[in-house]
């Protein structure tokens, strides 16, 4: 019971702290020793037999791992959006944009621009390095206010891509190995459910904006932003979307062979061609990757923190008991998968881990039962995409503070609008379908 208040208290602390605007370098780990106190977990590894659980050991496991993982990405995407900066590139495309569609459509744009990459391959966690600086400028010119960039980011990234059929990201992928399924499960339900958060998620956004207008709200420059030099020379329009392109490409080519590694040959392939396409026109070219590593290296370690905080939640004997109760939801197994595996995906702070956690336990269970194995993936991969993104997940903590420089307080409202509140609509609306036989 003490281990339960525990793990719930934690991850309420490391809520709590992150929306209050503390650093989470420093949250995640007292978030982490409160759950291991009220959890009897030992503090080091020197108190524990090899191998063992300790808070310290399972803290810096998940803040490590992740960055072995997922270091190089972070650096090389924080460097393509610095370089698509400096370069002019980025104001080029956004000033076309704006030309030919209006301002009208310049969420719309960012949103498309996120979502045509995600698809394409590039990393969530990437895109939004690429895509900010464009996004900055868009609203500048715009004259919307800025804390709603992380909200058009999200939206593009991490909602009707993420989870959609036939997407290349890992939340799409993890349930094929447990289910026998291909990437395109459930691909009727999945293109309705994607039009719909798509669609809403976009209106939805739109109004919040719209509202904030009309309140008074406008663009705030700041120091840090870069100067858009009306008199400057940018490049032609093309040339900032050729390394978009680049990108897209490369990951799309590489993604079955090289998985995840495939980032690395797609956004050094964006630098260099940024750089080739676009050097005339740079202020400083290794100034940009100088700021774009320093930037990396921030969110990184950002998100790592929340990692390892999942890590220690994972060690304690309150997990396995929860992880226990949401496996074994009576009912609609459709609703059961769906609730255990977005639970798990909460209290962690990862869609991928909530999916990796839950599907080792559920598949065996649900598959014996008859359940089709196309809806259940389906299911289990939009659940997944839901409370993952509590105001403590990598991603948004990484989007928000990192690249966007906005408080939790003014950004996270939107944020959890489109990335929460949304999804769990398009899971209902899956299962719904599901249940009346669509895409068996």
């Amino acid at each position: 019971m003490l281990s339960m208040i525990g793990l719930i208290g934690g991850l309420a602390l490391l809520i709590g702290l992150t929306m209050r605007g503390m650093n989470i370098l420093i949250v995640g780990p007292i978030s982490a020793l409160f759950v291991a106190v009220l959890s009897g977990l030992p503090l080091f590894p020197q108190l524990v037999g090899e191998g063992e659980a300790n808070l310290v050991g399972s803290y810096m496991s998940g803040f490590t791992s992740f960055i072995a993982s997922w270091y190089l990405m972070f650096l090389l995407g924080a460097v393509f959006g610095k370089v698509m900066e400096d370069s002019g590139a980025a104001d080029s495309v956004s000033r076309f944009v704006v030309d030919k569609l209006g301002m009208k459509f310049a969420v719309f744009a960012i949103v498309l621009a996120c979502a045509v990459l995600t698809y394409g391959g590039v990393s969530l966690f990437v895109v939004a390095f690429s895509v900010y600086p464009m996004a900055l400028s868009l609203f500048k010119q715009a004259d919307l206010p800025r804390r709603f960039i992380p909200a058009a980011l999200a939206l593009g990234s991490v909602t009707f891509t993420m989870t959609s059929a036939g997407s290349p990201e890992i939340q799409n992928w993890i349930p094929i190995d447990y289910l026998g399924t291909s990437p395109y499960a459930g691909w009727e339900v999945s293109l309705l459910v994607a039009v719909f958060m798509a669609v809403f998620g976009y209106w939805w956004l739109r109004r919040m904006i719209n509202k904030a207008v009309a309140k008074g709200e406008k663009f705030e420059a700041r120091e840090e932003d870069p100067v858009i030099d009306d008199n400057r020379q940018l490049p032609n329009p093309l040339m900032g979307l050729i390394p978009l392109l680049v990108v897209l490409i490369i990951a799309f080519v590489f993604h079955d062979s090289l998985k995840q590694s495939a980032l690395i040959i797609a956004l050094l392939g964006g630098v260099i061609s940024t750089y080739l396409l676009n050097r005339k026109y740079f202020k400083g070219f290794w100034g940009a990757v100088s700021e774009g590593t320093i930037g990396a290296l921030i969110a990184i370690g950002n998100t790592a923190a929340v990692v390892g905080f999942g890590g220690v939640a994972k060690a304690v004997p309150a997990f396995d008991t929860a992880v226990d109760v949401m496996t074994s939801i009576p009912g609609s197994p459709l609703i059961g998968g769906a609730i255990a595996v977005s639970v798990i995906a909460g209290m962690t702070g990862s869609a991928s881990g909530g999916q990796a956690i839950a599907l080792p336990l559920l598949a065996p269970h649900y598959m014996d039962m008859g359940v089709n194995p196309e809806a259940l993936h389906r299911t289990v991969a939009i659940s997944s995409g839901a409370l993952d993104s509590l105001p403590h997940n990598g991603y948004v903590v990484t989007t928000i503070r990192s690249i966007c420089n906005e408080s939790h307080a003014a950004a996270y409202g939107a944020v959890g609008a489109v990335t929460v509140i949304v999804p769990l609509i398009g899971l209902a609306i899956a299962i719904l379908l599901f249940s009346f036989g669509v895409g068996i």
